[in-house]
């Protein structure tokens, strides 16, 4: 995932959404299924709250190994509490943080 579209989309005016579990989501990855690297979803969804998102979507499954579709990128659901944690943490920071609008040339 690129953070660069995050502020750009914001300036929309409209919320940002970050899909972080299909932002790991390798279409193919399994041949017939979809694969995916749910290793990644804390940095890549840690790393849009530092940059202000206005919320997440993430899919959650018991045992992601036995979910019908998008198992390999989902979190388990016993983690999922304190990844929101995490997250809600970084999130609070950034928004009492406001950016100080660096320009380019």
């Amino acid at each position: 995932s690129d953070m660069r579209s995050l502020p750009i989309m914001a300036k929309t005016g409209y919320p940002v959404i970050f899909d972080a579990t299909h932002s790991v989501q390798m279409p193919g990855g399994h041949g017939t299924s979809s694969g995916g690297k749910r290793e990644f979803v804390e940095p890549l969804a840690r790393a849009a709250a530092a940059v202000g998102v206005a919320g997440f979507f993430m899919e959650a499954h018991e045992n992601p190994s036995q979910a019908p579709s998008d198992g390999p990128n989902m979190i388990p659901l016993d983690q999922l509490e304190g990844l929101l944690r995490n997250i809600k943490a970084i999130d609070e920071v950034a928004k009492e943080n406001a950016y100080m609008n660096i320009v380019s040339d």
